[in-house]
């Protein structure tokens, strides 16, 4: 027996539950309510505020209320998939600077793709927790360290150009994590 995804029922409204004192705010995407739970849980454990969406379009619904530090993507989504909710966090001034992290089982036409709109990082499922956890925590660290995703100038992502070959993106996808 082959188990699909079920249909999400619209409107449904995104999780958020505020943590005091949480150390960044990251906005999980996936259409796929356990995987959702899975992600929200283990980064609450670490201090971190975690908002959900069920899908790319709901992400662009909600990104501008929330405001994360960084975005959580799947790649398979219905209504709007997670490479084109990347392209289109990219083009608009105000979250062209977000960390955008795919956590999805890719083909390496998609690891391109991504690379090409601009996604920061990739995490194949299934995936450790541990592994989650020090994504997050090294995009959101490094966006406060350089005032966002490539400093603002267009350096390190999002422009386009997928030649970013020295920050390991393209490599070792396969194996888990893989940061730019």
């Amino acid at each position: 027996m082959e188990v699909g995804k079920t249909r999400t029922r619209w409107p449904g409204r995104s999780y958020s539950r505020v943590v005091p004192g949480a150390s960044g705010r990251v906005l999980v995407v996936d259409d796929n309510k356990v995987i959702r739970q899975l992600i929200r849980v283990n980064l609450e454990l670490e201090g971190l505020e975690v908002v959900t969406a069920a899908d790319g379009a709901e992400c662009l619904d909600v990104v501008h209320q929330v405001r994360p530090d960084l975005v959580t993507l799947d790649v398979v989504m219905p209504r709007l998939d997670g490479l084109r909710t990347a392209a289109r966090l990219r083009a608009d001034p105000r979250t062209n600077h977000l960390p955008l992290a795919i956590i999805s089982a890719c083909t390496q036409y998609e690891v391109e793709t991504g690379l090409d709109v601009g996604v920061d990082a990739f995490l194949s499922k299934p995936f450790e927790p541990a592994e989650l956890v020090r994504l997050v925590k090294q995009l959101i660290q490094g966006r406060a360290g350089r005032g966002g995703v490539g400093g603002g100038d267009g350096g390190g992502g999002g422009d386009g150009s997928g030649d970013d070959d020295d920050d390991g993106l393209a490599d070792g996808v396969a194996g888990g994590v893989s940061i730019g």
